[in-house]
């Protein structure tokens, strides 16, 4: 099995009609010999913060001198970047490799694992053979019923924060998702929650007792941030001063707050983390796709993976951080399940222009139903036929009005982007 036959037999997989649960993917870890119970694990759910969590925490751990593993998803450009190890995806021939070691045992199956169950089983073996001191393991979707949950203890659990996204599959609630999420959590190991919501927190809160878990809550009254700028950001919490993030949005001074409680936590359980190991990972730590910075010749182009009302209001309140009150041109593309009406309302207070696209999944909103939302919430909103045309017309629009371009939406047009950008500068060269 070559690299490209391993997608192929990953991605063929159907998830649609599968019944959720751990059945599947606990059998088939049995059956690899259950490589999960070798790895210790820092496990985490959330609702918007994960990744950069993640790579951030991945960053401070390989600093201080453990070899780490990270799980993480979607991937932005290359499929190998879901499994990691001391920051290098894994190799596509040793992807394929893997993959053949497990089709034939899930092939066996009666109930055959999903896709998402296919890549966390490799993702064990390759994280186990590769003797990784520590995993960092980012849910797919909810916590409860999510296939990284067949792991029997953690480290630590964390909870970055809860607010409302799939909510066909986690509930209509802050509470029920919450409680979703709130199924990681493993007793006696300690949890971590990073969210604003008080409603959530009492949930979390409440399983974590029942589990006789000890809880921590990262304080967010207690970050002072002395410099935002499209260059890096710093800021301080509980007594650590001078603290720089290279990753640019006004939500991460957050996330790197989290991490901070994060390594308080690990260090209670036997981790050696200096508070040089943490303020450098802090300031090397890096994570495509979250107002990302992807073009700044001639004019300003930020990529940010907000697709959700909380990450949009995220987005929203980074804009103005950077940019005041001018407003910058949108180029936006969503699936269709999120509330992209909200969203509308939200992103309306930054920019007056907007060209739309049709991201690259079957659960797409058109570019056109897109215009029509954004129209009708008092956008000058064109549709496109391609992210090239959106940029070309984006870029223009924000070199006329003096501003910035911001594509926002679904992290599935982020490798879109990144090429039809590639394509705008190699004609700009040519000519």
């Amino acid at each position: 099995m070559n690299y490209t036959e391993a997608l192929e037999y990953i991605h063929g997989v159907s998830w649609t009609f599968c019944k959720p649960g751990l059945d599947r993917i606990s059998l088939l870890c049995e059956r690899l010999g259950n490589p999960q119970r070798d790895l210790k694990f820092v496990h985490i759910a959330g609702t918007n913060g994960k990744g950069s969590f993640s790579a951030m925490l991945d960053s401070v751990l390989r600093e201080a001198g453990y070899r780490t593993g990270l799980y993480t998803s979607p991937y932005i450009i290359d499929f190998c970047e879901r499994m990691r190890v001391d920051g290098k995806n894994i190799e596509a021939s040793e992807l394929a490799k893997i993959t053949e070691e497990v089709k034939p045992i899930a092939d066996a199956m009666q109930d055959k694992p999903t896709e998402f169950e296919l890549i966390t089983a490799i993702a064990f073996l390759y994280f186990k053979r590769k003797n990784c001191d520590i995993v960092i393991l980012e849910a797919g979707m909810g916590g409860r019923l999510d296939s990284t949950n067949v792991i029997e203890n953690s480290l630590l659990s964390v909870i970055t924060g809860v607010a409302l996204d799939h909510t066909a599959f986690l509930g209509d609630t802050v509470e029920k998702i919450a409680k979703e999420k709130a199924g990681i959590i493993k007793s006696g190991a300690p949890v971590l929650y990073g969210g604003e919501s008080d409603e959530a927190y009492r949930v979390i809160k409440e399983e974590a007792d029942k589990k006789d878990s000890p809880i921590t809550r990262t304080d967010r009254n207690k970050i002072e941030v002395s410099s935002f700028s499209l260059s890096y950001t710093e800021f301080s919490y509980k007594g650590l001063d001078n603290i720089r993030i290279k990753l640019l949005g006004s939500y991460q001074p957050y996330n790197a707050a989290n991490v901070i409680e994060a390594v308080c936590a690990l260090r209670d359980v036997g981790l050696n983390i200096p508070d040089t190991a943490l303020r450098v990972g802090l300031s090397t730590a890096s994570w495509p796709a979250r107002f990302e910075i992807i073009h700044d010749d001639g004019v300003t182009v930020i990529f940010d993976g907000a697709h959700n009302p909380e990450g949009i209001a995220y987005a929203k309140e980074s804009v103005k951080r950077y940019f005041g009150e001018k407003k910058v041109v949108l180029v936006t593309g969503l699936l269709r399940d999120k509330d992209y009406e909200l969203e509308a309302k939200i992103l309306r207070e930054i920019a007056d222009f907007a060209y739309t696209i049709t991201p690259s999944s079957e659960r797409a909103l058109s570019a056109s139903d897109y215009q029509k939302v954004l129209s009708r919430h008092g956008f000058s909103a064109y549709a496109t036929s391609s992210p090239k045309e959106a940029l070309m017309l984006g870029m223009s629009k924000a070199k006329e009005i003096g501003s910035a371009l911001i594509c926002l939406g679904s992290l599935y047009v982020y490798s879109e982007i990144i090429s039809a950008l590639a394509e705008i500068r190699q004609e700009n060269q040519s000519n």
